[in-house]
């Protein structure tokens, strides 16, 4: 969602990191593009105004022109006041009260509400081992209670049984008496949507708390309303005082304007956001981290929870003890293109690299196409255990067999035997640690990448990341370190596995080009 945001800010200021001064026309200049940025992207006019008046009055204060690099000062500034404005801290939902704990759920009419109430539920159950109830108070929607009931029996949780021609308040009162009776954690309630600021369901909605008296009151907003999400969430707080909001279609191409103008228009926290259409596609909303992305720096700490939730420590323990002796087979190889997969495919994992957020964009197409991902684990399950095993008895005929298995051409094949051959070589650097450790990982990247690269230092790693569309200045402070050092963490990633976290799944380098 945040993506021409990014772009814009990025080429904004790349104009003025290189430079060794900065004069406050400079400054003004830069500053005058943010706005224009921040509006393009649907960002209100007030916040607009009210983030680069603080941004100017500190940027042409004393801490940047005291400054050694005053243009990266400059992009830190603005960092800081972009996590001001979207809430500092993480703001989880809050079940400290006591048991059932009502979750009152209100939005405008195909924001995704309801499917929403399905993905919190879920959360719920599966991460925090509470029972959820959930009920629909949504009376005016065809089949809305029906969609509801659908969505508890796809993910595990009870749903309030449906009676005819009851009213939202009286279903309401009904679902928390049973919540209480039935021994229920959480009972979350959904109320009817609208198509806008309707004045007889904001009275409902009100009746509703009164009888309910929620803990807390989620707005459910489409990240692609723009301008108007102001008015919306101001609308809602005022009638029914929200307590935070949930973001829906976050991996869309919306512009961003909503999360940044919502939360500094309300000041109620941003909790969640929604990054998929799958029930499990909800996320934390941390405004560090996106702002983070925002302005091109990754989030390298998403991507390390990312492959804790995806990475067995059995699972990496298997796979540690393989690389110590030297192994990794094609097993190993479709154990991590599907790990991959999981945390969300090769160019969901570059955007969360620092430094190489414009890398997938400038790679030729198909190059991050992860159905390519899918012919090679098709190819991989035609072989029989014993290639798997020991790739080295592929000949020419059992690599016709197998491409006739798997439906692909013999080059595929051979393009994935390759591809093998050169993870197995890095895997063994990796697995030594020391000075080749993490600059072979990037070497085993950058072949599978450009078509051929050494091993590189860290001044190759930076002079990649420009030739890519990165911002060397961009990469944390201590990367250079950390390729130097290498690591003894799980292949992907080392210095990040280890007993804290059981590592990152390999990254096998990008697919070549689709025929």
């Amino acid at each position: 969602m945040f993506e021409s945001l990014s772009d814009r800010l990025g080429k904004i200021f790349s104009g003025i990191t290189g430079r060794g001064a900065l004069s406050e026309a400079d400054v003004q200049a830069a500053l005058r593009e943010v706005r224009r940025a921040l509006i393009e992207a649907d960002v209100s006019l007030e916040v607009v105004r009210a983030f680069t008046e603080q941004v100017g009055a500190r940027a042409v204060g004393a801490e940047v022109t005291r400054s050694v690099k005053p243009g990266q000062q400059v992009i830190k500034i603005v960092h800081d006041e972009l996590v001001a404005v979207l809430g500092e801290e993480a703001s989880p939902i809050s079940l400290n009260a006591p048991s059932p704990v009502p979750i009152l759920m209100v939005g405008l009419q195909g924001s995704g509400k309801t499917t929403t109430t399905g993905k919190i539920a879920k959360r719920l159950k599966d991460k925090q081992n509470k029972r959820v109830l959930l009920a629909s108070l949504d009376t005016r929607r065809p089949a809305a209670m029906e969609q509801l009931k659908t969505l508890g029996g796809q993910i595990g949780v009870d749903v309030l049984e449906i009676v005819p021609n009851q009213s939202a308040v009286e279903i309401a009162k009904r679902a928390i008496s049973t919540a209480r009776t039935g021994g229920y954690d959480v009972v979350m309630l959904d109320t009817a949507g609208r198509t806008h600021i309707d004045e007889e369901l904001m009275e409902e909605t009100a009746e509703i708390k009164r009888v309910s008296n929620p803990h807390e009151i989620l707005l459910v907003a489409d990240s692609l309303t723009g301008q108007d999400a102001v008015n919306l969430a101001r609308s809602f707080d005022a009638r029914v005082d929200i307590t935070g909001i949930v973001l829906t279609r976050v991996d869309g191409d919306g512009r961003g304007g909503a999360a940044l103008s919502m939360r500094a228009a309300t000041g109620k926290p941003i909790k969640l956001i929604g990054v998929g259409e799958k029930m499990d596609a909800l996320e934390d909303f941390h405004p560090s981290r996106i702002a983070d992305r925002i302005l091109g720096m990754g989030d390298i700490v998403s991507l390390v929870e990312k492959a804790a939730a995806n990475v067995t420590a059995e699972d990496a323990q298997k796979m540690a003890k393989k690389l110590k002796k030297g192994q990794f087979d094609l097993d190993d190889l479709m154990g991590q293109l599907l790990q991959m997969k999981k945390m969300g495919g090769m160019a969901s994992l570059m955007k969360m690299m620092p430094g190489m957020g414009n890398m997938a964009k400038n790679l030729p197409n198909g190059r991050t196409d992860d159905k390519v991902f899918d012919r090679q684990v098709a190819i991989i399950q035609s072989m029989t255990k014993k290639e798997r095993e020991k790739p080295d008895l592929l000949n020419a005929s059992r690599r016709k067999r197998i491409a006739a298995g798997s439906g692909v051409e013999v080059s595929e094949i051979n393009k994935l035997i390759k591809m093998h051959r050169q993870m197995a070589d890095m895997m063994k650097k990796v697995s030594r640690g020391g000075p080749g450790g993490l600059a072979g990982m990037f070497g085993g990247m950058g072949k599978q990448m450009m078509g051929g690269m050494p091993d590189m230092d860290p001044a190759q790693i930076e002079q990649m990341t420009k030739q890519m569309g990165g911002d060397p200045s961009k990469l944390p402070d201590d990367f250079s370190k950390l390729v130097k050092q290498g690591g003894s963490g799980m292949p992907g990633l080392p210095g990040l596995g280890g007993s804290k976290f059981p590592g990152l799944p390999g990254l096998p380098g990008l697919p070549g080009k689709k025929k």
